[in-house]
């Protein structure tokens, strides 16, 4: 069995590296897909005016299924692409930016599939963005505390007061007082610190209100090598052998 396990282990090693590499290729020509079924439900639609008549069926129904086939790989362009660029940008830039933008990227990709698929059905689309405004307003308003973190962990990742490993204080009255502990993720909402003796999680928005800076351990004992080396500059070296005492 043991004499076994290695092909296999490396086959299946193999075919995983194999899909990894022809992943972005599979996203490249669903995008093409996307466009040529695009391009094709645009043609059919000038031939008539309004779906649901007994002029033009075989028109009609070219438009209908290329305008379906667009909006399925136009969305899995989208979500391939968006997986790649995360791949590509984890190393240089971090877990947390590359799955910002990996968000980004799939919420910008959905919004235009969603609003070409309609345009492709001749659905008035200034109508939907007006009442789609409407609603993201109304639930802006709504889910303002959700949004607050996902803002301020945006600002935590950018201007980076700390990073994963790091053993912080945070100091303000939202979370009663001081916390200290070890940072094991920023996340998209949550900040995540090992205290210890459990793992907790500290709202973004909290995070990025209160004091931030490093446990009081670390900084005594940062002070006090600092000043041992200072005063390890300054101290009088003990006489030679053979040198005379100080009268």
């Amino acid at each position: 069995m043991h004499v076994q396990d290695g092909p296999d282990l490396d086959l299946s090693v193999q075919v995983a590296r194999v899909k990894e590499k022809t992943r972005p290729w599979w996203s490249i020509i669903s995008l093409i897909l996307a466009i040529a079924s695009a391009i094709t439900s645009a043609w059919a639609h000038s031939s008539f005016d309004t779906y649901f008549r007994s002029d033009h069926v075989p028109y009609q129904i070219i438009a209908a299924a290329s305008a379906v086939a667009f909006c399925v790989f136009a969305s899995i362009a989208t979500y391939g692409l968006s997986r790649s660029a995360r791949s590509v940008l984890e190393p240089r830039i971090g877990t947390a930016h590359a799955a910002v933008i990996k968000y980004f990227l799939l919420l910008i990709g959905g919004f235009t599939t969603l609003a070409i698929t309609l345009a492709l059905f001749h659905v008035p689309v200034s109508q939907l963005l007006i009442g789609g405004v409407l609603t993201s307003v109304i639930v802006g308003i709504a889910a303002q505390q959700a949004m607050s973190n996902v803002f301020a962990g945006m600002v935590l990742l950018l201007a980076r007061p700390f990073r994963a490993g790091d053993q912080i204080l945070l100091r303000a009255g939202a979370i009663g007082g001081e916390l200290t502990g070890t940072v094991t993720e920023i996340g998209i909402t949550y900040v995540r610190l090992d205290t210890g003796d459990s793992v907790i999680s500290v709202p973004n928005s909290q995070v990025l209100n209160a004091v931030v800076g490093p446990q009081p351990q670390q900084a005594k004992s940062r002070a006090r090598s600092e000043s041992l080396q200072i005063g390890g500059d300054d101290q009088p070296k003990p006489p030679g052998r053979g040198a005379l005492p100080p009268s």
